[in-house]
C-alpha cells in the first residue's frame, strides 16, 4: 500500500511540486496549508510521514512538531522539516523539537524522495521480536512500547530505536560514528552532532522516571548504556 505523506506547506507551488514528485514515487500525498488544516487531516487518518514547513501562518512548524510529539496518536509519526534555515543551531532546534530529518530549501524532488524513503526505512523497519528488561526499565519490541516499573514511557521514534539498540548492547562504549551507523544506517545526510541531540532527548525522556543516568557519557570515546555507575 502506498505510504501516506502529509505535506504541511503554505506555498501552493511547493505543495504541488512535492505532491507530483511523491505520486511519481508511488506515494500517497495529502495537502495542508497550515497547522490547523494538518491537524484535521491527521484526525481523519494518521499519515505514515509528515513533511513540515518551518515557516507556517498561525503556528510555526517547530511548535507544531512539538505538539505532534506530545500527542499519543502521532508521537511515533516521523517528521521531515522543510526549511530555508540551514544554520546548525536551527537544525538542532528542529531535532530537539522531535524532527527526524530536515531538507533545506531549495531542494530537488529526487533528494526529497530519497530522504523520505531513508526515514521510512529507519522508522518503519521491523524490530526484533523480543522483550528486554534492565532494572526498572523494560522494552516490549513487538508492542513498540517502553515501561518504567510498569508505567508507559512516552518516547519518540528515534529515541525508541536508540534505546532499543542500547538495551540490546549494554555496557559497551559506542562512538558517535558507530551509533550513526547502527541507528541511522549509512546515510550521508545525518551529521554526528545529531547523535548528541538524540542522546539529550533520550535522557530527558527517562529523567522523570529516575533512569536518565543509564545513558552515560564516556569522555573522548562516546556513549554507554549501563546500570553500573
Amino acid at each position: 500500500m502506498p505510504k501516506r505523506i502529509l505535506i504541511v506547506e503554505d506555498e501552493p507551488s511547493i505543495r504541488e511540486m512535492v505532491a507530483f514528485a511523491l505520486r511519481k514515487a508511488d506515494m500517497d500525498p495529502v495537502h495542508a496549508a497550515d497547522a490547523h488544516a494538518a491537524q484535521m487531516d491527521i484526525a481523519d487518518k494518521v499519515p505514515d510521514l509528515i513533511l513540515l514547513d518551518w515557516m507556517l501562518p498561525g503556528m510555526s512548524g517547530l511548535e507544531f512538531a512539538r505538539r505532534i510529539r506530545k500527542d499519543e496518536m502521532t508521537r511515533e509519526v516521523p517528521i521531515i522539516m522543510l526549511t530555508a534555515r540551514g544554520e546548525e543551531m536551527d537544525r538542532i532546534s528542529g531535532l530537539e523539537a522531535g524532527v527526524d530529518d530536515y531538507v533545506v530549501k531549495p531542494f530537488s524532488s529526487r533528494e526529497l524522495v530519497a530522504r523520505i524513503r531513508a526515514v521510512l526505512r529507519r522508522t518503519l523497519g521491523a524490530d526484533e521480536n523480543d522483550q528486554i528488561a534492565i532494572g526498572q526499565l523494560s522494552l516490549d519490541a513487538p508492542a513498540h512500547r517502553v515501561y518504567a516499573n510498569g508505567e508507559t514511557i512516552p518516547i519518540g521514534p528515534t529515541e525508541y530505536r536508540l534505546l532499543h539498540f542500547f538495551m540490546t548492547h549494554t555496557d559497551r562504549v559506542y562512538s558517535r560514528p558507530q551509533l550513526l551507523d547502527h541507528i541511522w544506517g549509512n546515510s550521508v545526510y545525518v551529521e554526528e552532532r545529531t547523535v548528541d541531540v538524540h542522546i539529550r532527548r533520550l535522557r530527558k525522556t527517562l529523567e522523570p522516571f529516575g533512569l536518565s543516568n543509564l545513558v552515560q557519557t564516556v569522555r573522548s570515546a562516546g556513549y554507554r548504556f549501563s546500570a553500573i555507575h
